[in-house]
């Protein structure tokens, strides 16, 4: 876990660690969620980049009846 600070203008600086890893860029838009008692941010993607993105998930488990 990483410490930022705030700005006076309520600004942020993402290290770049995680600006790498997430793949984020200038001007990539971002939505933020306030959920219980913290901050979220959660980077806008572009559909052609999710293409893919479940590969290699577990389907082999019981589904409930009305979701078949």
């Amino acid at each position: 876990m990483q410490i930022i600070t705030v700005s006076p203008k309520y600004q942020i600086v993402i290290p770049k660690t995680i600006r790498e890893s997430l793949r984020l860029h200038p001007g990539q838009k971002m939505y933020i969620v306030e959920y219980e008692g913290r901050i979220e941010l959660i980077p806008e993607r572009d559909i052609k980049e999710l293409r893919g993105f479940l590969k290699g998930i577990n389907t082999e488990f019981k589904r409930e009846e009305d979701r078949v």
